[in-house]
């Protein structure tokens, strides 16, 4: 058998629970207005307004953030922002003391660094020194890099290191996890690698390349011009519509590890 709770209702006034209502002589309350999604009304405070000459003179601390890819002609930092919520494919045709700089600069900013490449011996020390004894740069046969699992608060940084014609990769660009293809060189399919890339680094390279470059990333004449001169360590980054000579110097420690600047492996 079912059983229905029964609440009395009040017949003199009273409340259910005993207490004196307002018209028996017990204490008035006053509702509290209850604003939904804000909660309780806080104290009343001034407004703080500024005039348009006050709000001339604030001023915020806003700098570039990414990973610092050297000096600009002007020696004014040049910062790559690396890791975006969306995915972002960057070729860099150059060597790889290059690579490994950006690796390892990458990795200083939180980022996890995974190397596909088919020779593992020339990335081992590096991967080795990165992180002081942290697994934050690995280094993968070919074909056999897996998810990494990127986030925002832990970005992924896919470096390709496969020759001038790198296979496809099970593992593509994503949010958080940018993927950096390097090529020694310009192969027969670079017309299609530089086409879908976001962002291009080019290091010295032959005039030919120079203008296959060029007419791909729709370079000044001025620009494919100084390619097949420029030093081991200067890099043009571009994209379709921007593009910057970059020369990049390594610190004391990143010159310990990885040697001078090189243009050739």
């Amino acid at each position: 058998m079912a059983y229905r709770t029964y609440t009395p209702q009040p017949q003199d006034g009273r409340h259910p629970a005993g207490q004196p209502g307002p018209e028996q002589g017990g204490a008035q309350h006053r509702p509290v207005r209850v604003r939904p999604g804000f909660g309780l009304r806080g104290p009343r405070r001034e407004r703080h307004v500024l005039t348009a000459e006050e709000l001339n003179a604030l001023s915020l601390p806003v700098g570039d953030d990414g990973v610092l890819v050297g000096v600009d002609p002007q020696h004014q930092p040049a910062v790559i922002g690396m890791f975006r919520p969306s995915a972002y494919e960057v070729v860099l045709v150059g060597g790889v003391w290059t690579a490994q700089l950006l690796a390892l600069r990458a990795a200083a900013t939180g980022a996890r660094v995974a190397v596909e490449t088919g020779r593992p011996q020339v990335w081992a020390p590096m991967a080795q020194a990165a992180g002081g004894g942290q697994p934050c740069v690995t280094v993968h046969q070919v074909g056999r890099v897996g998810p990494q699992g990127p986030s925002v608060s832990a970005p992924v940084l896919v470096v390709r290191d496969l020759g001038a014609r790198p296979a496809r990769s099970r593992l593509s660009a994503g949010p958080w996890q940018t993927v950096l293809t390097l090529l020694p060189y310009l192969g027969p399919n670079a017309q299609r690698v530089l086409g879908t890339a976001d962002l291009v680094g080019i290091q010295r390279i032959s005039p030919q390349e120079a203008e296959l470059v060029g007419r791909t990333m729709n370079l000044t004449e001025a620009d494919v011009a100084a390619l097949p001169s420029m030093g081991d360590n200067v890099t043009l980054w571009a994209t379709r519509t921007r593009r910057q000579f970059v020369m990049t110097a390594p610190a004391d420690a990143e010159a310990q590890l990885l040697g001078a600047p090189r243009r050739v492996d």
